[in-house]
Formats: C-alpha cells, structure tokens, sequence
C-alpha cells in the first residue's frame, strides 16, 4: 500500500513541476540560456523523490572535485533509470545525453526536453555522435555540463563495462574538463514494483580530468584510464557501505 501511494505522490509531484517548468522556462529564457533554473525544477522533483521517505538515502562525497563555475563532460556508470533522479544531488546544472525512448514516456519525456536534455538515436553511432558533439557543445558554451552515461546503456551486472568513445570526443572538442562519477544503490530502490524503503544510494565525484590532459592524450588511453578510475572507485564505495550496513 506505501508503494503505490509512493508511486501516486511521485505522479503528483511531476505533474506539479512540469507544469512549474513551462512557467519557468517562458519567464527565464531571454536571460537564462543555460536554464539553470529549469534544471533547479528537476532537483526538486529528485529532492521530493528521496527526501519525503524517512529512511531512504542519498549521499555525495568528492565535492570539493566540483569548480562550480566550469562546465564539465561528467561520465557516470548505469544500473538503473533511479540514476537520473539520483545525480540530481551532484550540484552541478547540467544537461543528460540519453536514448530518445525516453523521451516518449509520458510527463519525462516532455519534462526532459523542456529541461534541454540531448535525445539521440542509439541505432545510428554516426548521427549520434554528430548529435551529441553539435549539442553538447552548444550548452557548454553557455555554461551547463553535459552527463553521459559512457557505456551507452545500462549494466546487467552491476559491473561498469566498455566505454564508447562519444563522452570524450566531446570533452576534447569542447576544450572542457572530464569529471568521473560512479554510483551505487540506484538499481536497490525497487524490488519487483515494491519500493525499498530502506534504500541507500551513494554517490562519489572523482577529480577531474583537465581539459589539457584531455587534449595531450589519445582518445582511447584516455577513455581506458578514466575506466579504470571508475572502477577502483566503484569498488571502494560499494566497500564502504557495505561496512556501514554491519
């Protein structure tokens, strides 16, 4: 019964800030290019998501990675659709490359392209790429990061596999800092259609790649080390909260 009222608040809620987005959007856009405060909608729905259960958590550490006056191309593993609402913690304004099935879910997807977010065809690698080099670079310009989840979809196992090479690519011809991610609990939110009420999602930002490492390094040494970063990192998040549950 708690999970479907859950379920019937978060329907609720988004309604609610859609319709704040279009709002907000039409009163900012002249001035606000980089729709900062559209995107502060989509953490309010994310704070509402996290915050209104009393024992499920959402916690950040690496913050002090974050130069909140850049905009970065941050890299993040995926597990589950509960990350997009996660990295919202991340504070950050920034912009999601993601599949454009989303964008056909009732209410998300509408709310993902007022956001600005960068639909692409995962069928297409060329026009993809095109896409989210054209696009991703365009909101760089004005000051939002872009979020690319770089293995292009979601991980069966829990485990961060290949990268391709798209996330990269942009941070080269951006001229921009990578900033690595990694997550873990987001694919624990749900058991079956039943929500976990005692849910822990945590969240570590790596240092950043500068924008002139970026540039001196090979495009795949420097996809394969960033990998591997994540993938250590990964490890020792998922260590430390399982010593916290003890």
């Amino acid at each position: 019964m708690l999970s479907i009222l859950y379920y019937i608040f978060t329907l609720l809620q988004v309604t609610f800030w859609f319709i704040v987005s279009i709002i907000v959007l039409a009163l900012t856009y002249p001035f606000d290019k980089s729709r900062r405060w559209v995107h502060e909608c989509s953490r309010c729905i994310c704070t509402l998501l996290y915050g209104v259960p009393p024992f499920i958590r959402r916690t950040i550490d690496g913050v002090e990675n974050i130069d909140p006056k850049k905009a970065y191309v941050m890299v993040m593993n995926h597990n589950s659709g509960f990350d997009i609402f996660a990295a919202y913690k991340i504070p950050l304004n920034f912009r999601w490359v993601s599949k454009r099935e989303v964008f056909r879910v009732p209410f998300m997807g509408p709310l993902l392209t007022i956001h600005g977010d960068i639909p692409i065809e995962r069928g297409n690698a060329a026009k993809a790429m095109a896409k989210v080099l054209r696009l991703g670079k365009l909101w760089l310009s004005r000051g939002a990061s872009v979020a690319i989840f770089p293995e292009g979809t979601r991980s069966k196992d829990g485990e961060i596999h290949n990268f391709k090479m798209g996330a990269f690519n942009l941070a080269a011809e951006a001229g921009v800092d990578i900033l690595p991610i990694v997550m873990t609990g987001t694919n624990e939110m749900i058991n079956g259609w039943k929500v976990n009420w005692r849910n822990r999602v945590a969240i570590r930002v790596l240092p950043a790649v500068k924008a002139d490492v970026v540039a001196a390094t090979d495009t795949k040494e420097l996809m394969h080390q960033v990998r591997e970063s994540m993938v250590e990192e990964l490890a020792k998040l998922r260590a430390e909260v399982a010593a916290e549950k003890k």
